[in-house]
């Protein structure tokens, strides 16, 4: 597992849980305004934290956190993703999923196999502006997907878009709302001004 950067202690990542988030490196999107550039640009990454000392700073927590999160970056790129999970879940810690939902074959293995207990999903912009927000193109249809296994999991879950001004504006969140269905977990989130973008000459 490529571990770009370890948060000890958040009371914001997992809702109702004091947590610790674990970051991946390496992303497939490259959303003009993210503000974690060391964990998607290959040119800024650094050494990737030794998985073991992370694995020891968990077992160190057990009974002060009740939730693990796994960030990134995008962490469905990694193929030991899955193993990697299962064992944060052995330790006794709640599980946390943040994912770009891009990979909807390895997001439904993850759910069937009881990997994670809540998965918070980006939905970057209205589909017809997919690529334009991520910054790639996209396969919008597996966008769509991600969205129906999440929905239909059974897992705790959120759908959660940064209002990226000037690239999003209102009229897009409420499109967005809209074709996620009656009743979806989702939340707009502010684009904190004073942070990084990976490619600011896109504010």
């Amino acid at each position: 597992m490529l571990i770009g950067g370890l948060q000890r202690c958040s009371l914001v990542d997992y809702p109702g849980h004091l947590c610790a988030v674990i970051f991946t490196q390496g992303c497939n999107f490259r959303c003009p305004y993210c503000h974690n550039p060391q964990l998607v640009d290959p040119a800024r990454f650094e050494a990737p934290l030794d998985e073991e000392k992370v694995f020891n700073f968990l077992r160190s927590r057990i009974g002060r956190l009740r939730g693990v999160v796994v960030s990134g970056g995008e962490p469905l790129l990694n193929d030991d993703l899955p193993e990697f999970l299962d064992r944060i879940g052995q330790m006794g810690y709640l599980v946390k999923l943040d994912t770009n939902g891009s990979f909807p074959d390895r997001l439904s293995a993850i759910v069937s196999a009881g990997l994670v207990d809540f998965i918070a999903m980006d939905v970057k912009a209205p589909f017809g502006r997919y690529g334009e927000l991520a910054g790639v193109p996209v396969d919008v249809g597996a966008i769509q997907e991600s969205i129906r296994i999440i929905r239909n999991s059974g897992t705790e879950y959120l759908f959660r878009t940064t209002l990226a001004k000037p690239l999003l504006d209102e009229k897009d969140t409420r499109l967005i709302r809209s074709f996620l269905g009656p009743g979806a977990h989702y939340r707009v989130q502010p684009l904190n001004p004073a942070a990084e973008w990976l490619r600011p000459e896109a504010r």
